[in-house]
Formats: structure tokens, sequence, C-alpha cells
């Protein structure tokens, strides 16, 4: 994920922790690594999330965090490259 949105590692698990804050444009660079649009980051905020998209969020959330504890490439590689396969299939 750090170097698909153009940080260090260490960056990137500062965000993921909540150690550091989120730029808009990064916020944009990590919608755009995770081909969602800005809004996916806010779904929710206003309180009428439905218990389904809440659901995804959370699985969503937890797929980044665990991610980026990965730390051999090759194994962020493969699991990047699971997914693209994954969604092609849909």
């Amino acid at each position: 994920m750090a170097e698909m949105i153009g940080v260090t590692y260490q960056q990137a698990h500062k965000y993921a922790r909540g150690i550091n804050r989120i730029s808009a444009g990064r916020l944009f660079e990590i919608g755009r690594a995770l081909s969602v649009p800005i809004a996916f980051f806010y779904e929710g905020l206003d309180g009428a999330e439905d218990e389904t998209s809440s659901h995804r969020h959370r699985m969503c959330l937890e797929l980044a965090r665990n991610f980026a504890s990965i730390s051999n490439e090759k194994h962020q590689e493969a699991i990047s490259q699971l997914a693209r396969t994954l969604a092609d299939q849909q």
C-alpha cells in the first residue's frame, strides 16, 4: 500500500494506526490505489449507514490494517494479485 500511494512503509503504518493525519491529497491517492471514491471514506458519518455497508466498511478497514502489517513485499503482491483476480471474476 505504501508504495502504491508513494510513501514509506513507516509513514503508511502511522496512517493506519492513526498516529499521523491523512491530507486530502493523500486520501485521494489512497482512494485511487484502492479503486474507491473519496466519498467511500466518509460513508456512514451522517449516522444513516445501514448494517450491510457498516459490515463491509469494517471488513475493508480490517483488510487494509492486515495488509499494512504484512512486511514481506512478495506476500503483499500475492494478496494484491488475489484481490484483483477475485474482483475480475464478478
